[in-house]
């Protein structure tokens, strides 16, 4: 089937090659101004209106023949134990139903997703094949995609390949560079390939020297360190880390890396809470020893109650940046602001 579908399911590891996906069928909407209106994003974590996702999946797009919906992590919307604090936002009708059968009435609305709509569900995890969003894409011919991070050994080739994608060349050397530096995050590695493609002005194939001149090393660090002022309050120190990184880093980049950190430590945080311990943590998130270890340190520093709330926060900042509501500098600013005052 075609990914003209009415659901598209897209899980696994790999978050920049689900971006990519979704940014190709972002595209084919058109005009981007006039796509920007028949757009709507949702993230089941922050919590889920299910009468807004109802009225957006079922709107007639303006002005072009399909609209998209995108509906990250629909699994803890309609999680098997749910708790009053997961639970979505249902119709006062529907208040009191049960777990079991607000998935079903979720399932239900799925089943009706008109053809002038690509609803796409999102889970950056691999699901099992009984997982029942799975098993209900499968007996109802949406269309399944999976993008699975590249294994460590993998990750020179995937850096190569870009590369090329990107129109330019890494040497061999500098790649298998790069994929220390990067570990498995693809999104960084893609973003890095880029800056370091523009350094060497793609005239010629980038060296292990250029990699080291223009290493995310650094950078990494100073985002860590930007957490651990917000985590511990000290606004002062926050705000110079981010006045520096912006300085230093190409803003979206710079954004990227800042989701990421606090997606880590929201996964982070839930294990903590789960009694999981470093080497579980270091293997489920996919990231160097050292690496860990951080994020396991700065995570006790949140509670989920906080981590949610800042997640949820990015969510809205996102949102705003790509309606052009707001510039990310200016948000990125005012979120440590707010986060250092709290």
């Amino acid at each position: 089937m075609s990914d003209t579908a009415s659901v598209t399911l897209l899980h696994g590891t790999d978050e920049y090659a689900i971006a990519a996906h979704i940014e190709k069928l972002v595209t084919a909407l058109g005009d981007p101004s006039i796509a920007d209106m028949n757009i709507a994003r949702f993230d089941g974590r922050a919590g889920l209106n299910f009468e807004s996702l109802n009225t957006a999946i079922n709107s007639i797009p303006f002005i072009s023949p399909r609209r998209l919906v995108v509906l990250v992590h629909p699994s803890s919307a309609f999680p098997t134990g749910r708790t009053q604090k997961q639970a979505p936002s249902i119709p006062a009708a529907q208040a009191d139903v049960p777990p079991s059968e607000q998935r079903k009435i979720f399932l239900k609305l799925l089943d009706s997703v008109p053809p002038t709509t690509n609803l796409v569900l999102v889970e950056t995890d691999t699901l099992k094949a009984d997982h029942w969003l799975v098993k209900w894409a499968q007996k109802s011919g949406a269309v399944i995609r999976v993008y699975l991070l590249p294994k460590r050994g993998e990750m020179s080739k995937w850096i190569e390949n870009e590369a090329r994608k990107q129109g330019g060349r890494l040497e061999p050397q500098a790649a298998a560079l790069l994929a220390e530096m990067s570990s498995e995050d693809t999104r960084i590695a893609a973003q890095e390939i880029t800056k370091l493609l523009t350094y060497v002005n793609y005239a010629r194939p980038v060296t292990s020297a250029d990699v080291e001149q223009v290493s995310i090393v650094r950078t990494q660090g100073d985002v860590f360190s930007l957490v651990d002022a917000l985590g511990t309050g000290n606004g002062q120190i926050a705000q110079k880390m981010l006045h520096r990184l912006l300085e230093n880093e190409e803003t979206f980049s710079l954004w990227g890396m800042v989701i990421r950190q606090f997606r880590l430590l929201l996964l982070a945080r839930e294990m903590i809470d789960s009694n999981a311990t470093l080497v579980e943590m270091q293997s489920a998130l996919h990231v160097h020893e050292f690496v860990a270890q951080k994020i396991y340190n700065q995570a006790k520093r949140f509670s989920m109650p906080e981590l949610e709330a800042i997640y949820h926060r990015l969510l809205e900042i996102d949102e705003g940046a790509k309606t052009s509501q707001v510039t990310l500098d200016l948000a990125l600013d005012m979120l440590v602001v707010e986060l250092a005052g709290q």
